[in-house]
């Protein structure tokens, strides 16, 4: 087996069909770590690969063997968080009685997720004001809010369904939602010392207010 140093690995990571080892899974997550330390702390720009693998505390080759490039690296490292983001929140809005409840508890769900882990809030902000397409636009933007936008939308159709919400426009109220969570956030990022859970259940008492019957 080609050790992880060893030319073409750019190769060996864009292979399709290929099932990862524990190792090598494990190795990707340390990266995908070591990248959003970086990012958070230096920057998007300044985060090269050579700085993320010192945060890793391996070669850059490393970083080669398993992902393609800085590109993929920044991808995998928003796939990651929205992932962990999704896991969290889950099982809580499952939990939620209702269609205002899970209103509310969609916002403090997220709120709760990113306090604990700002490291991860400070990443992507990073990468979503830095990357940028082969043609230059921005790699993240509206339209890759898509699938929030979709998923609130179904949120907010069965509160529609059950009567429990009045008439309204689901995509409107979903763009203006995430708009609202994103503001928060933009805003705690940039005032560490703001209280993120008070701004949280301002935000959701503002959404089950303008949602309900």
């Amino acid at each position: 087996m080609r050790s992880e140093t060893e030319p073409g690995g750019q190769q060996a990571a864009g292979e399709q069909g290929k099932k990862r080892t524990f190792i090598e899974e494990a190795r990707r997550a340390q990266i995908v770590q070591a990248a959003i330390g970086a990012i958070a702390e230096h920057g998007y720009e300044a985060a090269s690969l050579a700085r993320i693998a010192r945060h890793a505390g391996i070669s850059k080759g490393v970083i080669s063997y398993h992902f393609t490039g800085k590109d993929e690296l920044m991808h995998q490292v928003v796939v990651h968080v929205y992932t962990r983001i999704a896991e969290h929140m889950a099982p809580r809005l499952d939990a939620a009685p209702g269609p205002s409840a899970k209103v509310r508890t969609y916002v403090l769900a997220v709120a709760d997720y990113m306090r604990e882990n700002r490291e991860q809030l400070m990443a992507l902000g990073g990468i979503f004001a830095g990357a940028r397409s082969p043609e230059g636009e921005p790699e993240y933007g509206f339209a890759g809010n898509e699938p929030i936008y979709t998923a609130l939308e179904e949120m907010l159709r069965e509160g529609h369904d059950s009567g429990a919400f009045r008439e309204f426009d689901r995509r409107v109220m979903a763009v203006t939602m995430q708009g609202a969570i994103d503001a928060m956030f933009g805003y705690w990022a940039a005032t560490p010392d703001h209280d993120l859970e008070n701004h949280a259940r301002e935000v959701a008492e503002l959404f089950d207010r303008a949602t309900r019957a």
